[in-house]
């Protein structure tokens, strides 16, 4: 009789400590916390049997991992499925060429003389064409170089 009592009783009370366990939806509003006092954001979370889910879109492969580390955490969650994705990194567009540097070096080729050369700046790369006296070759691409320019692209050409 004593041990059937007592069975009945550790029954009880393991039924009672179960019930006393933090809802699904418990805790998934400390894993929100978690991740809000842990400055995350853009993650999504669903609580499932105490197996966190986490989707969404964040930054960076660091946050992706701190959004799990939070996760992981909280006293409750027994796993945590990592579903979140992160952003394509940022292509690099080409600059518009700039008008008034090409028009500045444009300027300082003439006041040096050096006619028929032409200037193109296109995603901060510069760019010297066209044909100049052979005397004056060297002035040109001085003049240049002294605008402050370097990486120059050189197909200007020597004439007679």
């Amino acid at each position: 009789m004593k041990i059937k009592v007592l069975t009945v009783f550790t029954l009880a009370i393991a039924l009672f400590l179960s019930a006393c366990g933090k809802s699904d939806a418990d805790l998934t509003k400390a894993v929100n916390d978690k991740l809000a006092a842990d400055k995350v954001t853009g993650v999504t979370v669903a609580v499932k049997d105490g197996v966190a889910t986490l989707t969404g879109e964040v930054g960076d492969i660091t946050v992706k991992n701190k959004a799990e580390a939070s996760a992981k955490a909280v006293e409750g969650i027994k796993s945590v499925t990592n579903n979140l994705t992160t952003k394509p990194l940022p292509v690099a567009t080409p600059s518009a060429p700039d008008p008034a540097l090409t028009a500045k070096l444009n300027d300082a080729l003439k006041t040096a003389g050096c006619t028929g050369a032409n200037v193109a700046v296109e995603n901060g790369k510069v760019t010297v064409t066209g044909e100049v006296p052979a005397a004056k070759f060297t002035t040109c691409i001085q003049t240049v170089q002294q605008a402050g320019i370097t990486g120059i692209d050189n197909q200007l050409k020597k004439g007679k």
